[in-house]
């Protein structure tokens, strides 16, 4: 599906209460384009990986107990544009155990690219919701985490004093991330799905309010796994553009072909500018590449693919997805209309006027790296920040081996 640019404006639904696809930004984006960031410092243990004791899509998870001697917690929080997700971890000793989870869709960003401030009943939702995680970090008696706000704090005029408010009424510091460690976090929550055999990676996060785009340049890798992958960005992008922004422009109710081809053509024409990556065209014609993505957007056509009767994190996440199977998918979201879209299991009402902005940005992303692998990722900055904090904290050095006898 191809076009041009910009048609009218269409209606939207009303914002829903709970569920997850992302972050917002300023009107008339301009890419944001760097050569690779400078990365943290990765560990010298192999990558750790997640391990959930249940899925955490749908607002609040149940976990089981913990003993009264386990470790020290970590919490990582992610105010995007779209939602407010919490996940409170202990560590282990490959990777780390969910304790707890939250996720809230609140749509902060809503009507910020016409407005460019966050509205009032916008920022008491993720108010609200913010108190939730205040509450659920104490109850665990979390000693480390960390707390970030995304696009839509980024580009609202009243992010700041936005954030004044948070702290004044909920006690929690939220940190404004730019787009590279947002690339970055990205990369350090997915890494551990990067398939071994792959000489190169386009990892891509479509947010609510800005999509990022990295290349992972892995010819020279060696041994490194999971987060030391890190040190292989070799450029990465931020598009300020996302599934809020796209489908306020274009309307996400009622969307035509031509309303399609039209949010694909205004992405596409975004990543012209990007030319960082024109070197990996080789190495995707030959198949040494594959996609890896995160988001609301491929995690719902993964769980479309799969039949799913209802959303499971624990079989989406990590799931293979051939070219043609995206386009089968793709092509099948954009028959639905409003109804069926509200319907289907995978998508609901809280989604069901964005994921057409989704796949529309997918669309774009894979028209110009079109790679013939894609694979889906349910965890992302959260993870991220979980494993840098405790990769910083040296909880997965190796332990000294024990004297020869």
């Amino acid at each position: 599906m191809r076009g041009v640019r910009q048609p009218q404006p269409q209606g939207r639904a009303p914002a829903p209460q709970n569920r997850s696809d992302n972050r917002t930004a300023p009107a008339r984006p301009e890419p944001d384009r760097r050569r690779g960031p400078a990365p943290a410092p990765a560990p010298r243990d192999r990558a750790p990986d997640r391990q959930p004791d249940a899925a955490d899509r749908d607002g609040t998870s149940r976990y089981r107990r913990r003993p009264a001697n386990a470790p020290h917690l970590y919490a990582a929080l992610d105010l995007g544009t779209n939602n407010c997700r919490l996940l409170i971890a202990e560590p282990q000793e490959r990777g780390f155990r969910v304790v707890d989870a939250f996720s809230r869709i609140v749509r902060l960003g809503e009507g910020i690219g016409r407005s460019g401030r966050l509205s009032e009943a916008a920022m008491d939702r993720a108010v609200e919701a913010l108190a939730v995680c205040r509450s659920k970090m104490a109850d665990h008696d979390v000693r480390r985490m960390r707390l970030i706000a995304t696009e839509a704090c980024r580009a609202a005029e009243n992010g700041p004093v936005f954030l004044e408010r948070v702290r004044a009424e909920t006690g929690l510091s939220l940190e404004i991330v730019n787009r590279e460690t947002e690339a970055r976090l990205a990369v350090a929550g997915c890494a551990t799905l990067v398939d071994p055999r792959a000489e190169g990676v386009v990892l891509f996060d479509i947010g609510g309010g800005s999509s990022e785009l990295v290349w992972l340049d892995l010819r020279q890798r060696g041994e490194a796994r999971g987060f030391a992958l890190t040190r292989f960005i070799k450029a990465w992008t931020s598009l300020p553009v996302g599934v809020v922004t796209l489908s306020e422009r274009h309307g996400g109710v009622t969307v035509t072909r031509q309303v399609f081809e039209e949010m694909v053509a205004e992405v596409s024409a975004m990543l012209e500018d990007f030319r960082d990556m024109d070197e990996i065209g080789p190495l995707i014609a030959e198949g040494r590449v594959h996609m890896l993505g995160t988001s609301g957007t491929v995690t719902t056509l993964a769980g479309i693919h799969l039949g799913l009767k209802r959303y499971d994190r624990r079989r989406v996440d990590g799931v293979w997805l051939e070219a043609e199977q995206v386009d089968r998918m793709v092509e099948q979201l954009s028959t639905m209309d409003f109804a069926d879209r509200v319907a289907n299991p995978c998508i609901g009402a809280d989604r069901a006027d964005l994921v057409l902005a989704g796949c529309a940005i997918l669309e774009a992303i894979r028209l110009r790296w079109p790679c013939e692998r894609l694979r889906v990722a349910d965890r992302g900055l959260r993870e991220g920040i979980l494993v840098e904090l405790m990769a910083r904290d040296g909880v997965w050095r190796r332990r000294p081996a024990p004297p020869r006898p």
